[in-house]
């Protein structure tokens, strides 16, 4: 009796085409069956028991950290060094900045240290707390430049480039202008304000060449608009408004080089600069 092959390979011959050759099914456990790289695959996975362990690990490694951070006595604060101070004194530096020796350092909130430096001490422009570790932290300190000063009752008050009153002096700064605002009832301080007024009278004491500024003595604010610098010798310069003042200060500069004996000088229109003499 003929098998299946046999009737395939003659139903082959009739056609004229190869028999076509059986296909042999996949048993469980040959190479490439499914079951067989699922097996491979959970080979790869980490057991249970593995799984616990690391994290138990990571626990108490997590744990240690903290308790090395704010519980141990290895990471705490024993000294806080300060820098950039000229004026004030480190002790003034430290006793405001309040930061407690003996707290953990990574407990210290350098934003709050920041911040009663600043409100304590409005002399400091500019504050960076760090912490440096395991057992400091340091104070980097940038302290306000005095641009000019406004004199009242016997006393001077210090005044930065931004027309900030930080502190109060009993002594003139040597070499530093003194602000006279006369304008104090007239109708441009109630619509400008003293705080604007002040802030154009340093930008304009800021804005005077370097060949007249050890000269200048005082700046005299009338309004907005009518600013005029007194020098040595009597001699006066009727600088305008606050704006434009590198254009008036290359005038000046030009201005005085040609009428140095001039008393009075006028760059409130820069194009058009004028001097008389006394």
């Amino acid at each position: 009796m003929a098998g299946p092959t046999k009737t395939a390979d003659r139903q082959g011959r009739a056609s004229g085409h190869p028999p076509r050759p059986a296909r042999a099914s996949r048993t469980p456990g040959t190479p490439g069956a499914p079951s067989t790289r699922r097996a491979r695959f959970r080979s790869r996975l980490p057991g249970r028991r593995t799984v616990v362990i690391l994290l138990a690990l990571a626990l108490l490694l997590g744990g240690f950290g903290a308790w090395a951070l704010y519980g141990s006595n290895w990471l705490r604060v024993e000294h806080v060094s300060v820098s950039g101070a000229r004026v004030l004194t480190e002790e003034q530096v430290r006793e405001t900045a309040d930061v407690r020796l003996g707290s953990p350092l990574a407990s210290v909130d350098k934003d709050a240290v920041e911040r009663r430096l600043r409100r304590g001490l409005r002399r400091i422009d500019s504050v960076e707390v760090v912490r440096s570790w395991p057992h400091g932290v340091g104070l980097k300190v940038t302290e306000r430049k005095t641009a000019a000063v406004q004199k009242e009752a016997g006393e001077y008050v210090e005044v930065d480039s931004e027309g900030v009153r930080f502190a109060t002096v009993d002594k003139r700064p040597e070499g530093v202008p003194l602000l006279d605002m006369e304008a104090r009832q007239s109708a441009g301080l109630r619509h400008f304000g003293a705080d604007r007024l002040r802030r154009a009278a340093v930008r304009v004491a800021t804005s005077v060449p370097e060949s007249v500024a050890p000269h200048l003595r005082s700046v005299r604010v009338r309004s907005y608009d009518s600013i005029t610098l007194v020098l040595t010798q009597g001699r006066t310069v009727r600088w305008g408004s606050s704006a434009r003042g590198a254009a008036k200060a290359k005038s000046l500069t030009a201005l005085m080089k040609a009428a140095g004996d001039a008393g009075h000088f006028d760059v409130s229109v820069p194009s058009a600069p004028a001097a008389e003499r006394s």
